[in-house]
């Protein structure tokens, strides 16, 4: 008798699987807003947002990016930030907010390198270049 087996090599978890999937984007994504809202040189770019929209939309975004099952349905980057003049110094000071609340949600440090990697690249979509206050 001859036993034959085929064998699939798993794939690796996505970032989004490893991290503990939409529930645990929720819980970043509420501490990285309480942050940001606290800091006055971000909090600014806030003023009459729907948060509770906001938020959702961010950990469907995130859950894109960083592999999950559904797809980011929402405006393009670019229209959405457009004219609001975000800087690289803002863009980089939310990236700081958001390697935090993922240390405080116990992301591995790696994990939360793996993460700002996956959203670098969107900088230039976001930012305008200009120099500015963090005012609407």
């Amino acid at each position: 008798m001859k036993l034959s087996a085929t064998f699939r090599k798993l794939e690796p978890k996505t970032i989004y699987h490893r991290i503990g999937g939409h529930e645990a984007l929720e819980v970043v994504v509420e501490d990285f807003y309480v942050r940001v809202l606290a800091d006055p040189q971000l909090s600014g770019f806030f003023t009459g947002t729907n948060m509770n929209r906001l938020k959702g939309k961010q950990v469907e975004f995130f859950a894109a990016a960083l592999g999950g099952p559904e797809p980011y349905l929402g405006a393009p980057m670019k229209q959405v930030h457009q004219g609001r003049g975000i800087t690289m110094h803002h863009f980089s000071l939310v990236a700081g907010h958001l390697a935090d609340a993922l240390a405080a949600a116990g992301v591995p440090p790696k994990t939360v390198t793996d993460i700002l990697t996956a959203v670098a690249p969107l900088a230039p979509e976001i930012t305008s270049g200009e120099v500015g206050t963090a005012t609407v």
